[in-house]
């Protein structure tokens, strides 16, 4: 198929910026700690001034916009924030809080951001809001890629000799280094690795193509046990014990999920067994979909795809980056609300990136442009177009959310964490749109 070359995107719809998300992130923060400055070039977040908690802002004048910002948190949400960002009060408690003030915290400063290398060479899909990103770091990409495979055959046994080209072709070590670029060390990529290896296995092996049976759901939450161990009597305990040996998928998960502990906090790891608990009732849900040959409302679909979902890897980002974002503040309604939407558009990127390799899959394989067709009565070509303005859409939610989160919440640990959720949305795309090997894009331009 020729290159398409980039399509025009709909009025009012700002074309894809090269930059990425940790300086684009920097850039909305800095606006919005100085509204009057004049805006930069790069990214265009929705801003809003900085008001006292409880505040909201004066109408604008004039007609509305065509995105307007989401509406400002109720009083008593701006009050609870600033509870948990000023931290306890009463006698006896003010070395009980990092940055304990009397005051309101101010937005912290932020480094200037660098002028970034040459964007990554990569397809695409013509009108996708997207932000490009360098190339990942050779080095570490070869580094990575030789110790995961160590790992996925050594270890654990994650496939047959035969899928040998598919586990390369996957290119998981480029993935990693794009979508963590403030990973300290190969061994906090690892982390992110060997969970991102797992949890393909698990749905290649239980869900995807063939291999949904109807005893998936029985599977799954015996594989999740490999996750959240089982509490459970001494005699009991053996058999379950031998049980995590007994397939890829087990194996897998038991092996990422220990490596992953042991640079975790508690409540990392604890948030991220919840994330898989989402993820698996979406498999549960597909599955059920799939054995019943039921095509759900667009609604439904994107209901299921907010379960069956990326949202596990950024909400790890913070590990993989050498921190923590307290669970007080990952918590926060803003917060999920920001994952959630990050996880959901980087989903649907991948419905997009992966519609051809899935019409040749065997039986009817949902994913958003198969279902808008069939729902809405539109055509493959206007569906899957009318897709991507649903991504786009998504995506301008969550910088404006992630942008609205920063400014009323200046803590510097929410300014980074942030950063490496839009960094991570970014590398997603990138090994999207760069993997040939697993993707090509429909004739419809």
């Amino acid at each position: 198929m020729p290159d398409p070359g980039p399509t025009p995107l709909p009025p009012g719809r700002p074309a894809p910026a090269p930059r990425f998300g940790a300086p684009a992130l920097a850039d909305a923060l800095a606006r919005t700690a100085a509204p009057a400055a004049a805006a930069p070039t790069g990214r265009a977040l929705p801003t809003r001034p900085v008001l006292p908690f409880g505040t909201a802002p004066a109408a604008p004048a004039g007609p509305p916009p065509e995105h307007p910002p989401p509406p400002a948190a109720p009083a008593h949400s701006a009050d609870a924030l600033l509870r948990i960002v000023s931290g306890p009060s009463g006698l006896g408690t003010t070395a009980l809080h990092w940055a304990r003030s009397a005051e309101a915290p101010a937005v912290p400063e932020l480094p200037a951001v660098p002028e970034l290398p040459a964007p990554a060479a990569s397809r695409p899909i013509p009108g996708l809001y997207h932000h490009p990103v360098p190339e990942p770091d050779p080095v570490r990409v070869e580094e990575l890629s030789r110790r995961i495979k160590a790992w996925a055959t050594d270890e654990v046994q994650a496939f047959p000799p035969e899928w040998e080209d598919q586990f390369d072709g996957f290119s998981v070590s480029r993935y990693m280094v794009a979508c963590h670029p403030d990973a300290p060390t190969i061994d906090h990529l690892m982390v992110a690795a060997r969970l991102m290896v797992a949890e393909n296995v698990v749905d290649d092996a239980y869900c995807e193509d063939g291999a949904t049976s109807p005893d998936v759901g029985g599977r799954l939450l015996l594989a999740h046990t490999a996750l959240d161990p089982l509490h459970t009597t001494e005699e009991y305990r053996p058999a379950w014990e031998e049980s995590l040996s007994s397939d890829a998928a087990r194996r897998c998960y038991r092996s990422a999920m220990e490596y992953f502990t042991q640079l975790a906090a508690p409540s990392q790891a604890d948030r991220f067994r919840h994330e898989m608990s989402r993820l698996h009732l979406g498999y549960l849900a597909e599955a059920a979909w799939d054995a019943t040959e039921y095509v759900p409302e667009v609604w439904e679909y994107l209901a299921m795809r907010q379960f069956n979902n990326f949202r596990p890897c950024p909400t790890i980002t913070d590990t993989v980056g050498g921190y923590e974002l307290p669970a007080e503040l990952h918590a926060l309604p803003a917060m999920q609300r920001v994952i959630a939407l990050a996880g959901n558009a980087t989903t649907l990127a991948n419905d997009l990136y992966s519609y051809m390799k899935e019409l040749k899959s065997p039986g009817k394989h949902l994913n958003l442009p198969v279902v808008i067709a069939e729902k809405e009565g539109l055509s493959d070509k206007a569906a899957y177009l009318k897709a991507v303005e649903v991504h786009n859409d998504l995506m301008h939610a969550f910088e404006a959310e992630s942008a609205a989160l920063a400014a009323a919440c200046p803590d510097p640990r929410v300014a980074r964490f942030l950063r490496g959720v839009a960094a991570w949305v970014d590398g997603n795309h990138y090994w999207h749109a760069s993997n040939t090997y697993r993707y090509t894009l429909p004739d419809f331009w």
